[in-house]
């Protein structure tokens, strides 16, 4: 391969600040999408995730080092390929690997000798060398280790975080073999400061099912011991807040109504489903995914309390929720655990709205296809009085907080926004 320029596919929320932090450093970048309308957007030098300006794709793309496409046949221009397609869960919690064997048949025709693909997609140990490396290996009649290069290198996004920066979050690269990995990390090391060599790409693949579970774990934990410390009047919020005082021995987790996302709801019953095949069972990850789908009954539980202290049930309730993305400052909003508490709403006989200024609109997804289409209604001193309950949902810092405040009749937090100011109030309500 003599040809420079890096192909990625799959141009959302990995995708597309990889591609630009690849253009920023003076690659030349070729990202691949199925949706017509973000090619159109992005060779239009628009974005269209909240936390990445137009202003950064009109600057790659005027640089002539950014421009995307539709046509998976120009993958044969790319020294390399990094592939950030989605891997979520079939209806049954099994892997659903459909988007990365799906790329993997579309890009095998046009695999050129030499050239390195890279599977970013966070998945079980074992994919990349067995599925993917099948598929490509079958459509192109060359051999992953000799005629191309294999590797895995899990994205370690974090929207809405400041701290997240691609270019500096420290690289995770396993291959399919020491020379795979060899070149994973040369392409990598033109864009990312800190690379982190691993042995193979199930080492890789194990790192990132990890960190999530990690994370998963302990937001259980802690999700669990809100209900405890609840029952006994107990302020979770208090605890944590002086808890994390200690500089060593703990880490702060925060409770919530349910995990949302594109990873931590998701990412650690890939592992699940895996270690079943091995005769192992993952009982922390069963525990902390029961624990935590429970909390949105929790919620609800507590808006029925809180209704009820005004002699009110949810039946026949206005209900406006407080965001619809799945945390804060980030206009994603698969997984949400709003959606769930919507549908519990509605379940129970409320009518409900809801304000997001992050996600006007709801788009069209698998799991709540039926929320498509509804519009966020404004947030206003004239409108707050009509609903019998606000649920704060996500705490986007751009929510008016003084107005809620203010205005809303009665109040049920699910993140601790306004527990400070609020606590001991009688129309508002910690859940």
């Amino acid at each position: 391969m003599t040809s420079s320029t890096i192909g990625i596919i799959g141009l959302g929320y990995v995708g597309l600040p990889l591609s630009l932090q690849f253009a920023r450093t003076g690659s030349v970048v070729l990202g691949f999408d199925i949706d017509a309308a973000k090619i159109d957007a992005l060779n239009a030098g628009e974005s269209y995730i909240l936390h990445i300006p137009a202003e950064a794709v009109r600057a790659q793309r005027d640089a002539g080092r950014f421009s995307a496409t539709t046509d998976f046949s120009r993958v044969r221009e790319c020294e390399a390929v990094i592939i950030c397609v989605p891997t979520p869960l079939a209806r049954h919690r099994d892997p659903d690997l459909t988007y990365v064997l799906n790329t993997g048949r579309a890009i095998a025709p046009h695999l050129q000798r030499g050239q390195l693909v890279v599977l970013e997609s966070t998945t079980y140990p074992g994919t990349t060398d067995t599925e993917l490396r099948e598929v490509l290996e079958a459509g192109s009649s060359l051999k992953a280790g000799a005629d191309f290069h294999l590797a895995f290198s899990p994205e370690r996004e974090d929207p809405g975080n400041p701290q997240s920066d691609v270019a500096v979050i420290p690289k995770i690269v396993g291959g399919l073999t020491p020379d795979c990995r060899k070149h994973a990390l040369a392409v990598y090391g033109r864009a990312i400061k800190t690379l982190v060599p691993v042995e193979s790409c199930r080492v890789a693949e194990a790192v990132k099912l990890t960190e999530n579970i990690f994370r998963a774990v302990n937001i259980a934990m802690v999700n669990e011991l809100k209900i405890v410390y609840e029952a006994m009047d107990i302020d979770i919020w208090d605890v944590i807040d002086a808890a994390k005082t200690k500089p060593f021995g703990f880490m702060p987790f925060y409770p919530g109504p349910g995990l949302g996302g594109h990873c931590i709801p998701i990412d650690p019953f890939y592992l699940t489903w895996k270690a079943r095949q091995y005769g192992q069972e993952t009982r922390f990850i069963e525990l902390a995914g029961e624990v935590n789908t429970s909390m949105p009954a929790h919620v609800i539980k507590r808006a029925g309390q809180a209704l009820a202290s005004t002699g009110k049930t949810l039946r026949g309730s206005r209900v406006l929720m407080i965001g619809i993305a799945y945390k804060a400052d980030v206009d994603d909003d698969r997984e949400s655990p709003a959606y769930v508490l919507w549908e519990m709403l509605e379940k129970e006989g409320a009518q409900v709205d809801y304000h997001d200024p992050h996600v006007p609109v709801i788009r069209p997804s698998r799991e709540h296809a039926h929320f498509a289409g509804r519009r966020s209604v404004p947030l206003a001193t004239e409108t707050l009085p009509g609903y019998d309950l606000v649920l704060i949902a996500t705490n986007h810092k751009v929510m008016d907080a003084e107005l809620l405040a203010a205005h809303a009749r009665l109040i049920v937090d699910s993140r601790n926004v306004l527990g400070r100011r609020m606590k001991g109030q009688p129309h508002y309500f910690k859940a």
